[in-house]
């Protein structure tokens, strides 16, 4: 594959200089949804799906973008001299955006460069096709212009960087950091508070992952996102009347249980109540497989999707459709929604030899109820990113 993107890259930008090759993943979080901006933890792991970048140092000041994801843009072009989000860029806002978060950190990307992107994540389907971009143009820029102060930790940083400052989300640091420091079989246990993390081995045995894409698109920007942020924030500020913390992923179930009669509106309080106990079903995830109990981490995955859709109410028919027919299935260890919600997708165990049939059986019922099929993934887990050689 990489051989025919840099056949392509010449094709659209001709031959010649010093042409650098660079991967980062889409990711998965496999429990552990909307808690890394409510100071949780969340447990995700790298996918050996991602995004491929070719790229070249320019002698002049232009950026020039082409990405066979959206070969009818043809070449985008933009300029070191014009960092500026602007809805006609389309994607390449996400790039441009990590640009700009570099010079913002006293980095200095004194030439324009040509980029050519591949993707093999789907758009929009919650495995953050956008953070891999981020991921893959900070380890480009790294390389590129010899950051050699630049961690990993960094990349993912600068990602998230662009999108609260450039783009205009206000997410958390997950996606870009399990992008950036995934590990192959391995899935992070990571604290969205301080980001220590730990590495833990997700021994499938005979089970696979199963991502099971929706194809509803949705848009982070313009989903419900920002204001699920908006309520817990509330809610945190209606617990400090009592309590002294700054972020409801410190609160075990029986303090909030205790506390939560201070939180003024019921859907609030069900917000509230789902970031503490997605919070405390990752920590017992973690402790679970570190015992190797693959049935008990399942039905926590089952119970983390029951919350997101009555808790939090982030599904929506096609997320619920999914989950709750593979829930069905047999060989099936556990199901959830996974990524924002709203569309997207969703994420599932289930035992190597009923992974046929639970695609069948699941694509069909989907296609009946929703109108459109769905599609699914074998995926494995996979390293961060990285230059290619």
């Amino acid at each position: 594959m990489v051989t025919q993107l840099m056949q392509d890259f010449i094709r659209t930008f001709g031959d010649g200089g010093d042409i650098r090759k660079y991967f980062a993943p889409g990711r998965v979080n496999m429990i552990g949804e909307h808690t890394d901006y409510n100071g949780g933890h969340v447990f995700p792991c790298a996918l050996t799906i991602g995004t491929y970048a070719i790229a070249r140092r320019r002698d002049d000041r232009k950026i020039r973008f082409y990405s066979q994801n959206f070969e009818e843009l043809g070449v985008v072009e933009g300029s070191l001299d014009h960092l500026v989000y602007e809805k006609a860029a389309d994607w390449t806002n996400y790039p441009l955006g990590v640009i700009a978060a570099f010079l913002e950190h006293g980095y200095t990307v004194d030439n324009g460069l040509d980029i050519l992107l591949f993707g093999n994540i789907p758009n929009s389907s919650g495995l953050s096709s956008s953070s891999s971009v981020e991921v893959v143009i900070g380890v480009m820029l790294r390389d590129m212009f010899g950051f050699e102060d630049v961690t990993m930790t960094d990349i993912a940083l600068y990602g998230q960087y662009c999108e609260n400052h450039f783009i205009g989300v206000n997410c958390g640091i997950m996606d870009q950091f399990s992008i950036a420091m995934g590990r192959k079989d391995q899935a992070i246990f990571l604290d969205c508070g301080d980001l220590s993390y730990t590495y833990v081995p997700l021994e499938l045995k005979d089970a696979k992952i199963v991502i099971a894409c929706s194809n509803k698109k949705r848009g982070l920007g313009d989903s419900k996102y920002n204001e699920r942020r908006a309520e817990c924030e509330e809610a945190v500020e209606e617990l400090r009347e009592r309590l002294d913390i700054q972020t409801l992923g410190e609160l075990t179930e029986e303090q909030f249980e205790a506390n939560k009669d201070l939180i003024k509106s019921e859907v609030r309080q069900r917000r509230a109540k789902h970031a503490v106990y997605e919070n405390q079903r990752t920590l017992k995830a973690v402790e679970v497989l570190q015992k190797g109990d693959l049935a008990e981490f399942g039905r926590l995955m089952n119970a983390s999707h029951v919350s997101l859709r009555d808790d939090y109410e982030v599904t929506g028919i096609e997320l619920d459709t999914l989950v709750e027919t593979a829930w069905e299935q047999d060989g099936v260890i556990g199901s959830r929604m996974t990524g924002a919600g709203f569309g997207g997708c969703t994420v599932s165990i289930v035992k190597a030899d009923c992974v046929d049939a639970f695609i069948e059986n699941v694509g069909k019922v989907y296609l009946d109820k929703i109108g459109y099929a769905a599609d699914f993934y074998v995926v494995e887990i996979g390293d961060g990113g990285r230059v290619l050689q």
